[in-house]
């Protein structure tokens, strides 16, 4: 497995790799789980050539706090990128990735502007800039998203079909703890009380027959909602747990949708 630091060094790389050959690729910000793993797994299944970044993007934060506390286990990610059958990682520097320093961004003006997008401010900009740069320098084929970021899968294609970029696409299954939260990175900096309350976000999501039952169930159980919408089949909804902002999404039974 090789781990590419500079532009230089991934160029180099990519250019030995056949043009008969197909590339996957996995974006990520680091602090690998299992969810991850599912990702990886699905892009050797599909392709010749398996790469991920390993990349914490902070055009993406709008809260510094934020990203300062974002984990960053970088030995456990090369073991598991290892472990999986990774063949390159992709690991840059901001100046590398952002030698303009940002004063060039990719913006979505419609679908980004409410659910996540509506409460953090510019976070939708950064995700598109770095997920068009990594496009554009992987030169990948396929690229895989779990479906936990449900508004960011949407925009990432909307901008790949938007900008006619000749790579697909593939959402993956969102992957569960065994009580159902939905894995993420920031599962990681719960307290262990505030571990087993995030446990009942999903079930109260998915108990209530309206997206405003969810928000008073959610508020009456302690978290702090920032946001619950059905939109498109999905009640996609962000809340806080102590300190730490979680998102998750279920798809609206039918009956619900007609009610």
């Amino acid at each position: 497995m090789d781990i590419l630091r500079s532009i230089e060094s991934w160029n180099a790389w990519r250019n030995t790799v056949g043009h008969d050959k197909k590339v996957g690729l996995v974006p990520t910000m680091g602090a690998l789980h299992n969810g991850h793993r599912s990702l990886i797994t699905r892009c050797r299944q599909e392709n010749d050539i398996c790469v991920i970044s390993i990349f914490v993007n902070p055009t993406q934060f709008n809260d510094p706090s934020d990203l300062s506390a974002y984990p960053v286990t970088t030995e456990a990610d090369h073991n598991i990128c290892e472990t999986e059958g990774v063949d390159a990682i992709f690991s840059p520097a901001y100046a590398d990735l952002y030698p303009d320093n940002y004063h060039y961004r990719v913006t979505e003006n419609h679908d980004s502007r409410h659910l996540c997008g509506a409460h953090r401010p510019g976070h939708f900009d950064g995700v598109l800039s770095v997920v068009m740069k990594l496009f554009n320098l992987s030169r990948a084929h396929k690229a895989y998203f779990g479906e936990k970021d449900w508004q960011q899968l949407q925009l990432v294609k909307g901008m790949a079909k938007a900008f006619f970029m000749p790579i697909t696409i593939v959402g993956c299954p969102t992957v569960r703890e065994s009580d159902d939260l939905a894995m993420s990175s920031r599962n990681r900096r719960l307290s262990a009380d505030h571990r087993r309350q995030a446990a009942r976000f999903p079930h109260l999501l998915a108990a209530a027959v309206s997206a405003e039952e969810a928000v008073r169930l959610l508020e009456a159980d302690g978290f702090s909602v920032d946001y619950v919408e059905d939109f498109k089949g999905r009640r996609c909804a962000a809340v806080y747990c102590g300190e730490v902002r979680l998102i998750d999404n279920i798809l609206i039974p039918e009956k619900m949708e007609k009610s």
